[in-house]
């Protein structure tokens, strides 16, 4: 019997303790799907997604896939995100804002416990400022982050 490295250990705890809260495959997808529903119907993000998003299905597939190596540390997800939401423009704060309105709203709905919603909002969060910070770097070097940012209209 082989002994498991240590990256593999720390993703067998990872996702252990992500299970013990009831985060699994079947309510990241059910997360997915209703949190990407919210969005299509949003007066805000809905035109944005509608314009980038082709085709639906693998998109949400490729979400879920990103959401369970976020949270269960499954490894499926391949890709990068900062070049995608770069390549979207013209996305603010008032765009990440709100998509973590939506996300936390559909979170209320669908998390099994607040332990559970918790972990997911934390790492939302993380992402949110993550990619806006990118974004600001990528318009305005390293100065665009200290700077206050101009509000958009939309």
């Amino acid at each position: 019997m082989t002994e498991l490295s240590y990256a593999e250990r720390a993703r067998a705890k990872k996702t252990a303790q992500a299970n013990a809260l009831g985060i699994d495959d079947a309510l990241i997808s059910n997360l997915v799907e209703k949190f990407y529903g919210a969005i299509r119907a949003d007066a805000l993000l809905g035109p944005i997604f509608k314009s980038h998003v082709a085709d639906w299905t693998p998109h949400l597939a490729r979400m879920k896939d990103f959401w369970a190596s976020v949270t269960l540390e499954s490894g499926r997800f391949r890709g990068n995100p900062m070049l995608k939401h770069i390549a979207v423009g013209g996305l603010d704060s008032l765009h990440f804002d709100r998509w973590l309105v939506l996300w936390n709203q559909t979170l209320d709905d669908v998390a099994p416990s607040e332990a559970a919603a918790q972990v997911f909002r934390e790492a939302a969060d993380r992402i949110a400022s993550s990619l806006l910070t990118g974004i600001k770097v990528q318009r305005g070097g390293l100065d665009a982050i200290s700077k206050p940012e101009e509000k958009q209209s939309c």
